[in-house]
């Protein structure tokens, strides 16, 4: 039995992308995108031994055959007719902090290439989905949501790797509420500022008390209050 509707999230991690899915695995079918099916193949089980459904899927998010290819898979799994309640482009192009002379092309090009082109691929790959939401009546307006960080809107020194990738992104969300959202689709870029308690940042903020860096999981419902529409 096919799902008319799913809900997707790119760059799942030990993070705000698994807290994501855990709640919209609540209501939906959830599909994983992430490069390393060890980021995924955990919380995939997870899900479905709660008795939810979740699929992972190994995409590179900067490259347009790798999600033309998940996009084939999600609709062998879920049906060709299979709509999307919500998208979320959760990767990132990788936190750097490093003088902006000594910084060689290759890495704002690949900063640049998960971060802006990621986002706007996804988005071409996503879109459709979420417009056959809005054909399917949705109980709520399909979502297309970009996470974003402190750098989307204000860049610091020997951040421009970082901070570039995030400004664009921002500018593609705006472009793309105000041409979508007429067409029922509510897009969204929810700035998450702050250091997220996750593994790679064990070492940052160290010493300050633990307070000072967020859960991923506060974040998922307090900072991001569109999954309440939702969920």
């Amino acid at each position: 039995m096919t799902s008319r509707l799913i809900a997707v999230v790119a760059g799942v991690g030990p993070g705000t992308g698994a807290s994501i899915a855990r709640k919209f695995s609540a209501k939906y079918p959830v599909v994983l995108l992430a490069r390393k099916a060890e980021n995924y193949e955990g919380l995939a089980h997870e899900i479905n031994s709660k008795g939810g459904r979740a699929i992972g899927i190994s995409t590179d998010v900067s490259d347009a055959g790798s999600l033309g290819n998940a996009v084939a898979k999600i609709k062998e799994e879920f049906g060709a007719d299979v709509g999307a309640a919500a998208a979320i482009f959760n990767a990132s192009g990788g936190f750097l902090r490093k003088p902006f002379l000594e910084i060689g092309a290759d890495v704002f090009q690949a900063s640049l290439g998960v971060s802006a082109m990621g986002g706007i691929l996804f988005s071409q790959s996503f879109l459709p989905l979420l417009l056959k939401g809005v054909q399917q009546q949705s109980e709520h307006p399909p979502s297309l949501i970009f996470t974003g960080a402190t750098a989307s809107v204000k860049s610091n020194a020997q951040m421009a790797s970082f901070s570039t990738g995030k400004w664009a992104l921002r500018a593609l969300s705006q472009s793309l509420a105000r041409e979508f959202g007429p067409q029922g689709v509510h897009v969204a870029h929810a700035i998450i500022d702050g250091v997220i308690d996750i593994p790679r940042t064990k070492e940052w903020l160290k010493d300050m008390p633990a307070e000072a860096k967020l859960s991923a999981d506060a974040v998922s419902v307090h900072r991001l209050p569109f999954l309440l529409v939702h969920v």
